[in-house]
C-alpha cells in the first residue's frame, strides 16, 4: 500500500510538472460565466397594488444564495418593516427550488448546483409617501429600500432594473442612468445607488430645464392649480444660492419629483434627486407658495448635508437595522435653519417674510414643553422610537431635532457673525465641513462637528453644547443674540384677549370632542383629565372643541369650573382650577432706538435695513 501510494504521487508530480510546462495561451478552458443581478419590475395590473418582482442571478457558485430586505429608507429613521409587504416567494433554477424563511427580512435558497436563479415576488404598494411605494391606476412610484431584496455581501455588485409598462401611454423618470440599446432599463452602481434612486411610473408630466449648466427635470404626478413655469423659475434660484455657498453641483443630473395629493407633505433627500409631496391646491396663496419652496429648498440642502456630509453613524448604511447618530440635529435641524433663510436669499420672499416665517418656527419650538425635557442630542439618538411614533405624552416628554437644531444653529450663526462683524457665519462651517468630510463621504463624529464649529467662530462652544445640546436642557437665549442685531423676541401682549390656561388639545372625531393631549402639570392635568377622554361639558353646559377657547373667556384665572368627560364610557366630572393665560404666539421685532452697531450688523446679516422690516 505504501509502495503504491508512492509511484501514484510521483505520477501524479510528473503530470502536475507537464501541466505547468505547457504554454496557458494556447488552452481553451470553459470560462465562468459572471456575477450578475438584475431585476424586472412589472405591474400588469395596476389596480391591484400589487408590484411584480423578477430577480436573476447570474453567475452563482454556492450551494445557497441568502436575500434580505431592508427595513428602513435613509433620510426617514424608522424601522418600517418593508418585507411586511411582500408575498408570493418563488425560486427556481431549470426546476423549482427549495428555500425558507429564516428571519422576517431574511430567505435562505438551496440552489442545488444551479448557477442561474431566478426569484419572483410581489409587493403590495397602496401607501403613497416619499418612502413607501404606491401602485394604482394612474401611476407607479417606488423606492429601492421597499421593493428590492438584495444579496448580502454583494452590496458593491452593479444592478440592472428593467420596466415592463402596463400600458403604452405610461412613461418612466428616474436619476438612474439608462442603458444604451435596452429599452426601459436602467444600471445602478451599487444597491446604495439603487436604495438611492427612485422610480415614477405613469402619466406625469416631465419639464426640463437648466441650472448652473447642468441639466434639471421637474417631473409633477398628480393635478392642481400648481405653476411649473414658476416653480422652476424660483427652483433655479435656489439651486443658484446653494451652488454658490459649497462652491458648485456635485452632480450631473438632478430630477425633482413632485406628487400633489389631497392635503400631503414631505420630502425625501436623494444624491442626484429628490421626492416631494405637497397639497394640490398649495400654489395660489403666498405663504402655501413660500412653504413649498421651503421644502424644495430643505431637499435640494440635503444633496451635500446627510446625503454626502454624513454622520459617522451613517457613513456605511446597515438596512437592516437602527443607525444611531446624537447628529442628527446638524444633518436635519440645520437643513431646516437654511431651508427659511436661503428662499429669502434668493428672491423668493423679502426679510418680512422670512422674519415671520422665524417667529412661526420659535413659537412652535416654545410651545412644546417637551424642549426641557428631552436633550437635543438624545432626540437625535432616539429618532427611530421617537420622532416619527408621536403619542399623547411625546409634546410633553420629546422636542424634534430638526425644530430645535433649527433654533440651535440660528445662535451659533448669530455668534458667530456677531464675533466676526458678519464676515464669518454659519456658511463657513458648512463649507468647512464640505470640503473636510462631504467631497469624499467621510463620517463626522460629534467630537469633529464641534471643532468645526469652534474653527469657524473662533472661540470655545463647550459650555454651549453642554447647556443646549449634549445633555442640557435649559432654555435658549434668543433675546441675548437677537440684540446684537437689533431684535427682540416678544411674546402675547399683555391685554391681549386670550382666555384662562385649561392645558388640552381637543379635536372632534365622528361627532365626539375627543382630549388628544394634555399638556404636563397643567390644571387639566392635575385635575386628572388624560387623553383618550370625551369632553362633553363644561359647568354643564355642551362644549365643542370649537368653542372652548370662547368658553374659557368667560373666566378669570383662579376660578374652578366643572368638566364633565367620559373616561373609559364613565361618567366623571373634574374640578378644574384655571391657570393665567399662557403665551401661544412669539414675534421676532425691532428694539426701539437701535444703536449704530446693531443696524450695521443685521443690514449685514439680512443686506436690508432694520428700519424696513
Amino acid at each position: 500500500m505504501d509502495q503504491d501510494k508512492s509511484q501514484s504521487a510521483g505520477h501524479s508530480s510528473n503530470k502536475l510538472k507537464a501541466v505547468n510546462e505547457l504554454d496557458w495561451s494556447e488552452v481553451n478552458l470553459p470560462k465562468p460565466r459572471p456575477f450578475s443581478l438584475s431585476y424586472q419590475v412589472s405591474m400588469s395590473q395596476p389596480e391591484s397594488h400589487l408590484f411584480e418582482i423578477t430577480l436573476y442571478v447570474r453567475g452563482w457558485e454556492q450551494p445557497t444564495l441568502e436575500l434580505r430586505m431592508s427595513v428602513w429608507t435613509p433620510g426617514s429613521y424608522l424601522v418600517r418593516e418593508y418585507s411586511r409587504h411582500l408575498q408570493d416567494f418563488a425560486a427556481r433554477g431549470e426546476a423549482a427550488l427549495s428555500w425558507r424563511k429564516v428571519q422576517k427580512n431574511h430567505w435562505q435558497i438551496d440552489t442545488q448546483g444551479t448557477s442561474e436563479i431566478v426569484v419572483h415576488y410581489r409587493i403590495f404598494a397602496n401607501e403613497l409617501t416619499v418612502r413607501t411605494n404606491h401602485l394604482d391606476e394612474t401611476h407607479g412610484y417606488f423606492n429601492g429600500a421597499a421593493l428590492f431584496l438584495y444579496v448580502p455581501g454583494f452590496e458593491k455588485q452593479s444592478i440592472q432594473v428593467e420596466i415592463v409598462l402596463p400600458r403604452s401611454d405610461w412613461h418612466i423618470v428616474t436619476p438612474l442612468p439608462a442603458v444604451p440599446g435596452h429599452l426601459n432599463t436602467f444600471e445602478a452602481k451599487d444597491f446604495d445607488t439603487l436604495v438611492d434612486s427612485p422610480f415614477e411610473i405613469g402619466h406625469h408630466q416631465i419639464y426640463p430645464f437648466e441650472a448652473m449648466g447642468k441639466p434639471h427635470e421637474l417631473a409633477i404626478w398628480g393635478q392642481g392649480n400648481v405653476d411649473p413655469d414658476r416653480i422652476i423659475h424660483d427652483t433655479q434660484k435656489i439651486i443658484q444660492v446653494e451652488a454658490e455657498l459649497f462652491g458648485g453641483l456635485p452632480y450631473d443630473r438632478y430630477l425633482f419629483l413632485l406628487h400633489l395629493t389631497s392635503s400631503g407633505f414631505g420630502g425625501l433627500e436623494h444624491k442626484d434627486s429628490c421626492s416631494l409631496i405637497y397639497s394640490r391646491m398649495g400654489f395660489r396663496a403666498k405663504d402655501k407658495y413660500d412653504r413649498f419652496m421651503q421644502l424644495v429648498a430643505h431637499e435640494f440642502f440635503h444633496l451635500w448635508n446627510v446625503k454626502r456630509i454624513r454622520p459617522k453613524g451613517l457613513e456605511v448604511f446597515d438596512y437592516e437595522r437602527e443607525n444611531y447618530t446624537p447628529s442628527l440635529w446638524f444633518s436635519e435641524g440645520t437643513t431646516s435653519f437654511y431651508d427659511l433663510i436661503l428662499p429669502y436669499r434668493a428672491g423668493i420672499y423679502d426679510a418680512k417674510t422670512y422674519l415671520k416665517s422665524l417667529s412661526q418656527e420659535i413659537t412652535r419650538y416654545l410651545m412644546t414643553p417637551g424642549r426641557l425635557v428631552q436633550p437635543l442630542s438624545e432626540s437625535s439618538f432616539d429618532a427611530w422610537i421617537k420622532l416619527y411614533r408621536p403619542d399623547a405624552n411625546s409634546a410633553n416628554s420629546q422636542i424634534s431635532y430638526y425644530l430645535k437644531g433649527e433654533m440651535v444653529t440660528l445662535l451659533l450663526d448669530l455668534g458667530i457673525r456677531i464675533k466676526h462683524g458678519n464676515e464669518r457665519s454659519f456658511d463657513d462651517v458648512m463649507r468647512q465641513m464640505w470640503k473636510q468630510f462631504g467631497k469624499d463621504e467621510i463620517g463626522f463624529t460629534p467630537e469633529q462637528l464641534k471643532a468645526t464649529i469652534e474653527l469657524v467662530a473662533g472661540f470655545d462652544l463647550t459650555d454651549f453644547f453642554n447647556r443646549y445640546i449634549e445633555g442640557g436642557t435649559e432654555e435658549l437665549p434668543f433675546d441675548e443674540y437677537l440684540a446684537g442685531f437689533g431684535l427682540r423676541l416678544q411674546s402675547n401682549g399683555e391685554n391681549d384677549d386670550r382666555p384662562p390656561h385649561l392645558g388640552v388639545t381637543i379635536k372632534t372625531e365622528h361627532g365626539r370632542e375627543m382630549i388628544k393631549s394634555v399638556e404636563f402639570s397643567s390644571p387639566a392635568q392635575r385635575a386628572g383629565m388624560v387623553a383618550g377622554d370625551e369632553l362633553l361639558a363644561i359647568d354643564g353646559w355642551r362644549i365643542g372643541a370649537d368653542q372652548i377657547n370662547g368658553r374659557l373667556k368667560d373666566y378669570q384665572p383662579g376660578d374652578t369650573i366643572e368638566v364633565a368627560v367620559f373616561h373609559q364610557d364613565e361618567l366623571r366630572v373634574r374640578s378644574v382650577t384655571l391657570a393665567a393665560p399662557q403665551p401661544n404666539h412669539y414675534q421676532v421685532l425691532a428694539i426701539e432706538q437701535p444703536s449704530t452697531i446693531q443696524q450695521r450688523n443685521f443690514q449685514g446679516w439680512l443686506g436690508v435695513p432694520l428700519i424696513a422690516i
